[in-house]
C-alpha cells in the first residue's frame, strides 16, 4: 500500500504522534506500507517548485518507482492527496488494485461554485501566513481544529506543534493556496480499479458532498459515510474502527492479517465484556469514563463485525 502525501505530516514524528500514530501502527500491521512526506513538509525539501495536480503526481510516481514495488498495488489517499491519487489511477490503470479515498477531495474550494467558502478558505490561508509563528497559539487553533475539532487539549497542542515543525507559514500557505486551486475532477470517469470512499459526516476540511461528488464521478465506487466531525480519524472514536473493518473487507482477507485489528485498549475492554462485566464495571476498572467505554465496545464491534455483546463473546472465543 502506497499513501498518497498529504498535509501535514513528518516521517520521524509521526509514529509518536496522538494525532498520526494509530494511523501508522494499523497501516503497517496489515500491509507493507510506504509513506512520504509530500514537498514543502516533514523531511522533504521546503524548496516546492510548482505546486499542483500534475507536480503531486509526479513525486508519487517517482516514489513509486524509487521503491520498485511489485504491481498493482493499493493507493490510499486523505484529503488532497487524493489529487494525485486519482491522476495516478487514470493514468496507470494497470498498476492500481485497489483506491481508498478518506476525507478526500478531487477538486479546491475554488472550484466549488461556492464563493462564501471560497473567501473564508483565503481568510484562513492569509491567517496561516500571518499567524503562524505567533506566540498566541489561537492563530493556529483556527486552522489546526478544523482537522481534529474533536480532539482533546493534548492533540490540539501536539498538532500545532507538528505544524511548526514540519514547514514554514510562507510554504504552509502556498500549499495551502494551491489545494484551493486544484482540480482533478476531469479524469475521475477514467477510473477502473474498485474503489472504497470514506468520508466523516462533518469533516469541516472536506465537506461529505465532496465524498458524495467522488462517488457520483468514479464508476462503481462505494461510499462509507463514517459518523465523525474529525477530517484525521481518532483511535478513541467509532468512526477509526468502522474505517479500519471497512478497508480489510474492501482489499480483502487474502492480503491481510484480521487478528490483530484490536487495540490493547480494546482488548482491555472486550476481556471485560466476555466476563460479562458492564460498561460501569469496565470503565471502573480501567480507569476511564463510561463514555469512553461505549466508544470502544461500538469501535470493537465494528472492527469484528458483529452487533452485540453477545456476538461480540461468541467471535472472542472462537478466536
Amino acid at each position: 500500500m502506497v499513501k498518497a502525501a498529504a498535509w501535514l505530516t513528518h516521517l520521524e514524528y509521526d509514529t509518536a504522534s496522538p494525532i498520526w500514530s494509530h494511523w501508522v501502527r494499523f497501516l503497517e500491521d496489515h500491509f507493507d506500507y510506504l509513506r512520504y512526506d509530500e514537498r514543502g513538509c516533514g523531511l522533504s525539501d521546503r524548496r516546492t517548485g510548482t505546486l499542483d495536480v500534475e507536480a503531486w503526481t509526479d513525486d508519487l510516481e517517482r516514489v513509486v518507482n524509487a521503491a520498485d514495488l511489485p504491481k498493482p498495488f493499493v493507493i490510499l489517499a486523505m484529503s488532497q492527496g487524493t489529487a494525485a491519487a486519482v491522476n495516478y489511477a487514470a493514468k496507470y490503470p494497470d498498476d492500481v488494485s485497489h483506491l481508498i479515498l478518506c476525507g478526500g477531495y478531487a477538486r479546491g474550494v475554488h472550484h466549488r461554485g461556492n464563493p462564501d467558502a471560497a473567501k473564508f478558505y483565503d481568510a484562513i490561508v492569509n491567517v496561516f501566513r500571518m499567524g503562524w509563528d505567533s506566540s498566541n497559539q489561537a492563530f493556529r487553533e483556527v486552522f489546526t481544529k478544523r482537522f481534529v475539532p474533536d480532539g482533546n487539549p493534548d492533540k490540539i497542542r501536539w498538532f500545532n506543534e507538528l505544524c511548526q515543525r514540519t514547514t514554514t507559514p510562507e510554504v504552509g500557505a502556498e500549499l495551502l493556496r494551491a489545494r484551493g486551486e486544484m482540480d482533478a475532477s476531469d479524469v475521475l470517469g477514467s477510473i477502473t480499479c474498485p474503489t472504497l470512499i470514506l468520508h466523516a459526516e462533518g469533516d469541516q476540511v472536506a465537506p461529505l458532498e465532496e465524498g458524495r461528488f467522488l462517488a457520483r464521478k468514479i464508476p462503481n465506487a462505494e461510499l462509507v459515510v463514517l459518523p465523525s466531525e474529525n477530517h484525521i480519524l481518532q483511535e478513541d472514536e467509532p468512526a477509526w474502527g468502522i474505517f479500519c473493518q471497512e478497508v480489510l473487507n474492501f482489499v480483502g482477507p487474502s492480503n491481510i492479517e484480521t487478528d490483530v485489528v484490536l487495540t490493547p485498549r480494546e482488548r482491555e475492554v472486550l476481556a471485560g465484556i466476555c466476563n460479562a462485566k458492564s460498561n460501569k464495571e469496565i470503565a471502573r476498572d480501567l480507569g476511564v469514563s463510561d463514555k469512553t467505554v461505549r466508544n470502544q465496545a461500538t469501535s470493537i464491534f465494528a472492527k469484528l463485525g458483529v452487533a452485540s455483546r453477545q456476538e461480540a463473546i461468541l467471535k472472542a472465543q472462537k478466536k
